[in-house]
């Protein structure tokens, strides 16, 4: 399968061409379903989920190839307002998924596909005896939290202020798994992410509940892109993302469905 990156400094004059040429256009596979090549923009926080189901629907389709843009939803949504083109975004919040609709990008409403709610992530054992949001304003401690501009930095502004507490944060990472990679290198004692992805690193990190995030709980709406290049084939992820199979998918990645 290939996935990856798609670099936000292609040329805007090949990204209008790219996306007014194919907009409209259904590619076939061999098996009559969708083919061709399926882009999807998505919150970082759905790499694991995402990638596993772009796979099952390559499966499920020959001539079908899924490729995805993770980043933070911020991230995401810039590109697509400055010409990037994709078939399908999934943000982790509704304010940037606004971004792009009320830009006119969107092909009809989005919709509300799963949630998540901020978790603490320590290493492995615990090291510096983490015990909730308070630690965060311990100036001796190494802290890792997600940039205010994207999901979930806005979402841990919020529990924060629930909480009481001034954080001290070392670094502003501008998407959740940057911040979830800091903390399974050691390089923090502690990050708040997403539970989804403190389930996502197994055994490297441990992670710590926080009653005040169940206030911040975020929705993650998905639409398909008006001038889509693939139509076909964003409609068939969508349609997965919501059937029960991606449900249970997402449920089984520790997200909670609607």
């Amino acid at each position: 399968m290939r996935s990856g990156r798609i670099a936000a400094g292609l040329a805007a004059v090949t990204l209008a061409v790219t996306g007014c040429a194919d907009a409209g256009a259904t590619a076939s596979g061999d098996d009559g379903g969708p083919g061709g090549t399926l882009t999807v923009f998505a919150a970082a926080s759905l790499t694991d989920v995402f990638t596993d189901l772009g796979q099952r629907l390559e499966e499920e389709h020959d001539g079908l190839t899924v490729q995805f843009n993770f980043a933070g939803s911020s991230a995401l949504a810039t590109q697509l307002t400055q010409g990037a083109p994709a078939d399908v975004f999934a943000a982790a919040n509704d304010a940037q998924m606004a971004v792009v609709t009320d830009a006119g990008l969107a092909d009809g409403d989005p919709t509300v596909f799963t949630g998540n709610v901020l978790q603490i992530a320590v290493p492995a054992g615990n090291p510096a005896g983490v015990t909730g949001l308070a630690d965060f304003a311990r100036e001796e401690l190494a802290l890792a939290v997600c940039a205010p501009e994207v999901p979930c930095g806005t979402a841990a502004e919020d529990v924060f202020a629930a909480a009481g507490v001034t954080p001290r944060p070392d670094t502003q990472e501008e998407d959740v798994r940057a911040a979830l990679t800091k903390v399974e290198l050691g390089e923090v004692d502690a990050a708040l992410v997403y539970a989804t992805d403190v389930t996502a690193a197994g055994d490297a990190v441990e992670g710590i509940a926080v009653p005040e995030a169940e206030d911040a709980v975020n929705d993650y709406p998905l639409c398909t892109l008006a001038a889509a290049p693939n139509p076909g084939a964003a409609r068939a992820f969508v349609d997965l993302v919501l059937s029960d199979e991606g449900q249970q998918a997402l449920e089984d990645a520790g997200f909670r469905t609607p």
